[in-house]
């Protein structure tokens, strides 16, 4: 998540055009923007980061 809010600041995209982007409403970029993990599962994570063009890698817990 704090990859994906990382992007949109670096990017400078209004919430509008990252929604565009991302496939999402506005509102779920504003969540996103906010930092209200709670409110996406690690799919939808994985998801958004793909559609941003970050390449996502999961590892276990050792």
């Amino acid at each position: 998540m704090a990859d994906l809010r990382k992007f949109l600041q670096v990017k400078k995209l209004t919430q509008v055009k990252a929604a565009e982007i991302l496939g999402v409403s506005q509102s779920r970029v504003s969540d996103l923007a906010r930092g209200k993990w709670e409110r996406f599962s690690l799919e939808m994570l994985i998801i958004l980061s793909t559609k941003a063009g970050m390449h996502v890698t999961l590892r276990t817990a050792a």
